[in-house]
């Protein structure tokens, strides 16, 4: 008998959203990312419930919990109050993300920001799924956007773009970096499992 500290190990997550609970995406790039790093025994679902096999046997997921990849790459699932308590997000020596970390994390659904930035509140998400996915052209902004679709059979694949929550409260679409962001290590992850 003794005492006993977990050793520290990065691991990946990713949240499971439920079916038909939140936006489509998100249940896309979690769809996207287990066919990345699920072996040769799939995860299923069944009744709303992710089912997945794990080195200890079959494991339930429900809507809201962490989907965990292990140091082995096995695959389990983690309830919401307990992967807070024990995960926080990954930083290089305690100083922060890189900006292609930041990719990483957005790409997973997180929401990311620089602790740099003047403004208050200021954050970047993900839009759209990382393959693109076709939208009607009744659904478009855009009224070029929307006669390009119609002549186009009525849809359109639209690819993913960053958005930015400004200081003000407005969603930019389609943010692109500054030298400053790309080789800052001041990144930072606002929350997990949100997509815009």
């Amino acid at each position: 008998m003794g005492q006993f500290t977990k050793r520290p190990v990065t691991i990946e997550a990713m949240r499971f959203p439920g079916i038909g609970v939140g936006p489509a995406d998100d249940m896309v790039r979690l769809d996207a990312w287990l066919a990345q790093h699920q072996g040769e025994r799939k995860c299923r679902l069944v009744g709303g419930v992710l089912v997945i096999p794990t080195l200890e046997g079959e494991m339930m997921a429900s809507a809201g919990d962490w989907i965990i990849r292990g140091v082995k790459g096995e695959l389990y699932p983690c309830k919401p109050d307990i992967f807070e308590a024990t995960y926080a997000p990954a930083a290089i020596g305690g100083s922060g993300l890189s900006f292609g970390e930041a990719l990483d994390a957005l790409k997973l659904g997180a929401r990311v920001c620089r602790a740099g930035w003047n403004g208050k509140g200021m954050w970047l998400a993900m839009s759209g799924v990382l393959g693109g996915r076709r939208v009607d052209a009744d659904k478009f902004w855009s009224p070029h956007n929307e006669a390009f679709a119609r002549e186009n059979g009525g849809s359109a694949t639209v690819l993913p773009c960053i958005t930015m929550k400004t200081a003000t409260g407005e969603i930019v679409m389609g943010w692109a970096p500054s030298q400053p962001d790309m080789l800052t290590d001041d990144w930072m992850v606002v929350s997990y499992g949100q997509t815009a």
